[in-house]
């Protein structure tokens, strides 16, 4: 059974042919939440996910999931969300908030893998122009939303919230029409879920993931705006 890599701050991350099978794409424990180390990860298509008292803990799972954005479905129901423009979009407003409303806990969870010392680190990452969050708000209720990392032509998504039925998926959708004007290829939604299924997102083996990074991660974007649509019914 092959021994899980164990990083001081600053070592390199080892190939991911080294990922454990079991659980999925266990990579590597250690190293540091710093910019420089989360960068270089994302790069590679790795991700930190661990609870507290673990070490930080970097995956690359096989398959993976992902979301092309020219394949986004949008349901007849969440059409009709659009259309009602009850909400409001904003992008980047409220970071910090975003993460803790995604690190509460939720009825199919115990616990939460966004710690104190994640929040720390990607809120720095937005300070630097690197993660962004997509807001839905209902007048000044801030009632679902997403964050995630931007490189080249890649999301790295990293959670979503939703406290009104469809508001996550109004983030997903705000999203996907921001990607598209800055002629970014898809999101990376990391690990399959039935949720992420029915809004087009699809697997691909580590391999084929890689090798479209590679292809897109130092892609320069067409447009550097992050100002969303100004109402739900242009998205559609």
């Amino acid at each position: 059974m092959p021994l899980l890599k164990h990083l001081e701050p600053g070592e390199n991350f080892p190939p991911s042919s080294e990922a454990l099978a079991y659980p999925n794409g266990l990579l590597a424990a250690g190293g540091s939440l710093d910019s420089d180390t989360l960068l270089t990860a994302y790069r590679r298509g790795i991700f930190p996910w661990y609870e507290s008292p673990q070490p930080v803990l970097w995956w690359t799972p096989d398959p993976r999931s992902l979301l092309f954005v020219d394949e986004l479905h949008i349901s007849r129901s969440l059409r009709k969300t659009l259309r009602k423009n009850e909400f409001r979009l904003r992008v980047d407003h409220r970071f910090r908030d975003v993460m803790h409303a995604c690190a509460a806990p939720r009825d199919s969870q115990q616990g939460t893998w966004i710690e104190p010392e994640m929040i720390d680190a990607y809120s720095t990452l937005n300070a630097q122009g690197w993660a962004h969050s997509i807001e839905v708000w209902r007048d000044e209720s801030l009632v679902g939303g997403l964050y995630g990392v931007a490189i080249g032509g890649v999301f790295f998504g990293e959670s979503m919230f939703s406290r009104e039925a469809n508001a996550s998926k109004v983030a997903l959708v705000t999203l996907v029409s921001l990607l598209k004007k800055r002629g970014a290829q898809f999101i990376d939604c990391q690990i399959e879920s039935e949720h992420l299924n029915s809004l087009g997102a699809r697997n691909v083996s580590r391999v084929d993931f890689e090798n479209r990074l590679q292809h897109t991660i130092h892609m320069a974007a067409v447009s550097d705006t992050w100002t969303p649509a100004a109402s739900c019914g242009e998205l559609i």
